[in-house]
Order: structure tokens, then C-alpha cells, then sequence
């Protein structure tokens, strides 16, 4: 065994052109037999070309991020893209964790020498800018640099198509099948990297289109509107920071305070452990700032700006508590919002998001749609989308502009509805529990299981399918759905399960190594009293959760 790895590492090495790569793995080598667990663990296989593209550690061998497997999945790329748009526009972004420039670099080199005109975007920027690119300037494709909010130690790389391969839908959206799948098999038939044929770095874009992204975003905001708003912000030591700024300068808002340790791009994201908005913690300086300047609201985009988190102030005893919204809170919030400023169209939510925003179109006569998990889905929801969101901090709410979920944009619409409410003297709170009364309290929670062997994962399904409860909360399951059941695209390993106060739905993590149940639970408001509801629900919150995990054969949960 260890006779036949090290020749599959030896293979690597010879065809690997960075040399930094060639001599860890060679180190690796040399240690054997006491390194074979790492090396294996390295040629496992390859990295699976997945939601969007690549995604995972920084490290030499098939099963990380480096300069082969780049350059050998912009092969596979490029010769896809070739084969239905020769000689197209190929635009590359890139983030600011470690690698990414050189990545974008190589995937340019890539494209040129196999004839297609590459740009790089002009520094390291946020996602959605990128996007907008792929849109304004009629590319044929996309590609962006970038781990989100992975830990410091990855990075990835996420596909977008134009609208001559990616349909109107689809027109910077990302990649959804068949298209994934034929690229992933173009990337498997690049087998020598060294016949890659390579050209010059391609051209690099100016500021002009982050000035074009800047006035798009600027726009979605009402000029007549109140601007009077005290915001501090994060970027979590990525991208957004100065882009962000200046979005909310050229819409005529007051700059956001910038936590001073995170305001930077720092690939190595030294003040938080998971650059990630919703893990506990990472949050925590930006609510500080917020506390000390006495901000209206705080804001949070992950290091690639797609994502939006919103805080508000939760006064406690000494004045000083905040509260994180929850995605669905945020989601919900601007959907009503644009409903009521009477921007027609379809609305947009996954299955796994409230339920409150399909009441909220069925009352107010909006369309509403329902999709699979993830914004290559949610994008191509309907012709007239008008907005869409997902429970994970992902909001777009500009499809026109950017097809992908936006943390910039959506940071904008968040500060207009919360200054025109503060112009009221009222609160994003104060509309949210407008939003109980008129709907129920719609409270989400989740049940999210990490596991070391994925295995239990399918075992874990497997023991809710064989025994679905017929009863949750001492009410009867009145409808349960097996996504397994669906044809084609639609199928999907979710089950979900229905009372009539309470959702539940259960569905493997795409990103990670978890299984994650999306717990709902609708409670009546009764004369304007939010507050008992919030408690009531809190408590049967609490009782979903240990009825989930012991259907799905858990016997003890975590708060």
C-alpha cells in the first residue's frame, strides 16, 4: 500500500509546478512510513468540483488547494468553455486570503493560451462584484478566488456564467447542472499539466467597474429617503471593508465605524478563530464598537461580502445587550420592505428558510417561490424575481444587478428601512414584531450534528426514514416530504416534516461535515403581547429539538 502511494506522490511531484509544493510533499515522502495517514489522507482523491466550484484546504497533493489543481480545473474550465463560446471574455476575481492572486493569475494564464480574452478585477474584492462584472461586461464566464467564510487555512474557487451559456436566468449566476458536471468530467481528462498550454496573465480591469458596481448599488436606495444612521461594521478581515464604505457614501449615508483590528483584508483573519458572521464570537468586537459609539445598528459581511449579518440593541440591564437577527429576521425584513415601497415580482426563499415569507406573498398578492438550498438555485427561482434570500445570512436583493446574494447591496436596503424607521422613532425590532402581529411569530432554530465519519450521517437518515414520528409536539405530522422521491435536479437527500404550528426539515450540510435539521414553530400573538409569544415559543423551540434528535437516533443535544 505504502509502495503504491508513494508512487502516486512521486507522479504528483513530477507534473506539480510549484516548486514549494514539490519539496512538502517530497518532505512528506521522505517521512514515510510515518507519514502515510497525511499522504493518503492528500490523494484520497480529488477535490470534488462541487456547489459552484473547488473548495478546501491549502495544502500540495489532489486533495487540496495549490497551483496544480488550479491550473488543471482552469484546464477543464477553459476547454468547456471553448467548446461552446471560442474566444470568449473570461473575467477572474480574487479575494485576499493567501493564494488567491497567484490562483487567479494561473486560471488567466490558463485562458489565454487556450486563446479565450482573460481580465482580472483590479485588487482583491468582494464576490458580488465579480458577479456584477460577469453581467456588465458580457462575459462569457466568471471565476472567483475565494473560501467565503471557510477557515483561514482554505481558499476555493466558484464558476459564474454569462448569459450566452448561462441562459437569462442564469446570467452571472453560478453554475448549476449539467454544466457542473460537464466541466468536472473536462477537468478529470486534463491529465498532464505540463502540455497545459500557456499564454500571458491576461489584462487587468481598472476601477471603472467597481465605480459602475458602486453606482448600480448606490441606486437601489431611495434618494428622498432618511440617511441618518449610526452603523459599525465589520468585514471580518476581508474584502468589503472599503467597498462598503463607499457604497454607503455614494447612497448618502454616514460611513459606517469600522472595528479598527478587522477593517483590513488579513488572509490569516487573526482576531477570530471562524470568519464566519454566524459562529459564536466572531461578532463579538463589531457589538463592542457598537455598544461604545452607540450605534443604531451593527453590520457584518463574511471576508467575501456576500453575506450580511445585522445586529440590533438588546438593552439588558446595564444598556449594553445586543442581539444577532436571524438570517430569516433579515430575510423578512427586507422583503417586507420592498413590498411595501411596491416593487412587484417574485419573491424567493429555500426550503429550508421561514415559512413567514410565503404567508407574508400570500396575504399581500406577491409571487413567492421555493427552491432547493443554495443561490445557484434561489437565482433561477422565476423570470420576474424581484428578490430572494436564505436562511444563512445570502440576500439578493437586486437580481437585475447581481444574480448571487450580495452582503453589500443588502447591508445598503438594511441601513434605508432602518433610518426611515428610526425617522419614526422605532426600530428594526419594532417592525419585526409589526410582522408577528400581523403573521404569528414565526421562531427558526437549528439542530446541527459535526461528525468525524460521515457515515453517521447516512445512518442518522436512515433511522428518521425507517421510523418517521407521527406526531411532533403532541400535534399529528400532517404531511411529510422525502426529496429522494423527486425526479432529476429536484431530487435531494431533505426530509420534511409538517404539523400545523411547527416545520421541521433535515438535510446533510453541502459545505461541512453535518447533519442539520431546520427547526420553525408559529405562535399565535394574542393582543399585541410579543413577548409572552417569544417565550412561549422559545420553550417549544427547545422541545422540537430533543423530539428531532430522537427521531434521528440522538439521545442528547446540545443548546
Amino acid at each position: 500500500m505504502t509502495d503504491n502511494l508513494a508512487d502516486r506522490v512521486r507522479h504528483w511531484i513530477a507534473q506539480d509546478p510549484d516548486p514549494d509544493a514539490r519539496k512538502e510533499l517530497q518532505q512528506l515522502l521522505d517521512a514515510l512510513p510515518g507519514t502515510e495517514a497525511e499522504l493518503t489522507d492528500r490523494f484520497s482523491g480529488p477535490l470534488t468540483f462541487g456547489t459552484a466550484g473547488l473548495r478546501g484546504p491549502l495544502r500540495a497533493g489532489p486533495n487540496g488547494m495549490n497551483l496544480a489543481v488550479v491550473r488543471q480545473a482552469a484546464a477543464g474550465l477553459v476547454n468547456w468553455l471553448t467548446k461552446h463560446e471560442p474566444g470568449g471574455l473570461l473575467i477572474i476575481g480574487y479575494d485576499a486570503r493567501r493564494g488567491s492572486h497567484e490562483f487567479a493569475q494561473e486560471t488567466a494564464r490558463v485562458a489565454t493560451g487556450a486563446g479565450m480574452r482573460a481580465a482580472l478585477m483590479p485588487r482583491p474584492l468582494p464576490t458580488p462584484v465579480l458577479a456584477y462584472a460577469v453581467r456588465a461586461m458580457d462575459a462569457v464566464a466568471g471565476v472567483m478566488v475565494t473560501a467565503s467564510h471557510n477557515p483561514p487555512q482554505d481558499n476555493g474557487y466558484k464558476v459564474y456564467l454569462g448569459e450566452h451559456l448561462g441562459g437569462p436566468l442564469g446570467a452571472g449566476a453560478q453554475i448549476v447542472p449539467p454544466a457542473d458536471l460537464e466541466i468536472e468530467a473536462e477537468i478529470r481528462d486534463v491529465k498532464l499539466l505540463s502540455q497545459v498550454p500557456l499564454g500571458h496573465p491576461g489584462t487587468v480591469l481598472d476601477d471603472e467597474i467597481v465605480t459602475s458596481y458602486l453606482a448600480a448599488a448606490a441606486a437601489i436606495v431611495q434618494d428622498d429617503q432618511p440617511k441618518d444612521l449610526a452603523v459599525a461594521y465589520t468585514p471580518l478581515h476581508g474584502v468589503g471593508g472599503r467597498v462598503l464604505g463607499d457604497a454607503f457614501l455614494r447612497a448618502g449615508f454616514p460611513v459606517p465605524a469600522a472595528v479598527p483590528a478587522q477593517a483590513e483584508p488579513d488572509g490569516a483573519f487573526p482576531t477570530v478563530s471562524f470568519p464566519n458572521p454566524e459562529e459564536p464570537g466572531a461578532m463579538d468586537l463589531v457589538l463592542a464598537l457598537a455598544a461604545e459609539r452607540r450605534a443604531d445598528i451593527a453590520i457584518a459581511n463574511d471576508p467575501d461580502a456576500d453575506r450580511c449579518a445585522v445586529a440590533v440593541p438588546a438593552p439588558n440591564g446595564n444598556g449594553n445587550g445586543w442581539r444577532m437577527l436571524r438570517g430569516d429576521e433579515v430575510g423578512v425584513l427586507l422583503a417586507d420592505h420592498l413590498m411595501r415601497l411596491g416593487r412587484t415580482g417574485t419573491y424567493a426563499t429555500t426550503i429550508v428558510s421561514s415559512s413567514l415569507l410565503r404567508a407574508m406573498c400570500a396575504k399581500r398578492g406577491f409571487g413567492y417561490a421555493e427552491t432547493l438550498t443554495g443561490f445557484k438555485w434561489l437565482s433561477r427561482a422565476a423570470p420576474d424575481l424581484v428578490y430572494g434570500y436564505e436562511e444563512a445570512l445570502g440576500i439578493c436583493v437586486a437580481p437585475g444587478m447581481v444574480r448571487d446574494k450580495d452582503g453589500i447591496t443588502a447591508a445598503l436596503l438594511v441601513a434605508e428601512l432602518a433610518a426611515g424607521l428610526k425617522a419614526e422613532l422605532r426600530t428594526l425590532t419594532d417592525r419585526l414584531d409589526d410582522l408577528a402581529n400581523e403573521f404569528g411569530l414565526h421562531v427558526t432554530d437549528q439542530l446541527s450534528v459535526r461528525v468525524d465519519d460521515l457515515a453517521e450521517i447516512e445512518r442518522m437518515m436512515a433511522h428518521l426514514r425507517a421510523k418517521l414520528p407521527g406526531s411532533l409536539l403532541d400535534e399529528p405530522v400532517t404531511s411529510t416530504e422525502d426529496l429522494l422521491d423527486r425526479p432529476g435536479e429536484l431530487n435531494a437527500d431533505v426530509v420534511i416534516l409538517r404539523t400545523e404550528t411547527a416545520r421541521v426539515v433535515v438535510r446533510p450540510s453541502g459545505t461541512e461535515p453535518k447533519l442539520k435539521a431546520y427547526l420553525e414553530v408559529v405562535e399565535p400573538v394574542s393582543e399585541g403581547d410579543v413577548a409572552a409569544a417569544r417565550e412561549r415559543a422559545a420553550a417549544t423551540v427547545r422541545a422540537l429539538r430533543t423530539e428531532v434528535a430522537a427521531a434521528l437516533g440522538i439521545w442528547s443535544v446540545s443548546p
